[in-house]
């Protein structure tokens, strides 16, 4: 029996009211964990950020789903500060034995090694160059990154070996590193996928609360794209009654700061993440609670969330298939059905390697 505990000092499993700054309100318990404790003091106004140690000796992670778009991912984070209720990957910080809900938004692991072993795995001879997603789990540009600038010497690497690599991130601190991701897209290895899930400011603020505004990540299109960078627009997650309205608004202000392709993800909620969102809608849209779930469900042949292979990306049924004729028509119309472009790995270069030309 293990007696790791996932509540916070101070922080209730019972709080209703997110903490300033933060998207959860709780401290869901640990599936995995058999005892836990439940406090009843009131939680306070704020949460602080805690920035632990993550000493996991690789980097680079393999999947083999067939609905991601990539076989290999780097996180340099474990955990996420932008604190989106309705992220996919809360469940993943249960296993490190801490909880989906503030746990996962407070409690941030740093891969401060990331960039030293991203060098010494595309640097090995078994290393089959292919594209890299930065990341496939949490956000490589949450606010901790502005001064550990871990995914900036990931980005250094990438470059020095011209291994290529896409970028999904909501945060417009990408821009920052504007000048490896030019180098990069010089070799065609370099593309960056900006998610944006509603132009409204408050609601962002509300549902994303510690992520970039909606016009700063317009911005981070814009300049991007005029650095010649390939720069699309991701409409992620479409949360059906309450951002669904605004997948044609999205589109048309994406095409204006310059992206060239979009694509799009509905609402997902696995595991403890359900009853987070759930607590969410209570305290954000009571009105709109049982339509927002009812809906979810209808697109989820009748579970909260179905982890299906095909499906799990896009729902099935009429209000799935609804939500993808409206991105398609207004995808059309703004020039954003381009196909993405296709990374290339033939000027990947292992260190050493450039002195075989002489010999």
């Amino acid at each position: 029996m293990r007696y790791t505990v996932p509540v916070m000092a101070g922080v209730p499993n019972t709080t209703l009211t997110s903490p300033k700054g933060r998207g959860a309100g709780t401290n869901p318990t640990n599936r995995f964990e058999r005892v836990s404790i439940e406090m009843e003091v009131p939680g306070p106004d704020r949460v602080p950020t805690e920035l632990l140690r993550d000493s996991s000796r690789s980097i680079i992670a393999k999947n083999d789903s067939p609905d991601v778009g990539f076989a290999a991912s780097i996180n340099p984070y474990r955990g996420c500060e932008h604190g989106c209720i309705y992220c996919y990957a809360r469940p993943s910080h249960e296993y490190l034995g801490f909880s989906a809900g503030l746990d996962f938004e407070s409690r941030i692991l740093i891969k401060e090694d990331a960039p030293e072993l991203l060098r010494k795995e595309l640097s090995s001879p078994k290393w089959v160059p292919q594209v890299i997603a930065l990341s496939g789990n949490t956000d490589c540009y949450q606010p901790a990154e502005r001064k550990l600038e871990i995914t900036r010497r990931c980005l250094a690497v990438f470059a020095e070996l011209r291994h290529p690599v896409a970028v999904i991130t909501k945060n417009e601190l990408v821009t920052r590193d504007i000048d490896y991701l030019q180098e990069l897209a010089a070799h065609q290895a370099a593309a960056v996928a900006i998610s944006i899930t509603t132009l409204d400011g408050e609601l962002a603020r509300r549902m994303e609360p510690r992520a970039s505004h909606p016009r700063d990540r317009l911005k981070a299109i814009e300049r991007l794209a005029a650095a010649g960078i390939p720069t699309s627009v991701m409409v992620a997650p479409v949360v059906p009654a309450i951002t669904d309205h605004e997948i044609p608004k999205i589109l048309e202000a994406a095409a204006a700061a310059g992206a060239q392709s979009a694509g799009y993800v509905m609402l997902r909620l696995p595991g403890a993440v359900a009853g987070l969102f759930e607590s969410w809608l209570e305290e954000h849209f009571p009105d709109r609670k049982d339509k927002v779930l009812n809906r979810v469900r209808e697109m989820r042949g009748g579970k909260i969330y179905d982890s299906t292979f095909g499906s799990r990306m896009r729902g099935e049924g009429i209000f799935a298939e609804q939500i993808r004729a409206t991105f398609e028509t207004f995808q059309r119309r703004y020039g954003l059905d381009q196909p993405r472009p296709e990374l290339s790995t033939a000027a990947f270069r292992r260190p050493g390697e450039q002195l075989s030309l002489f010999g």
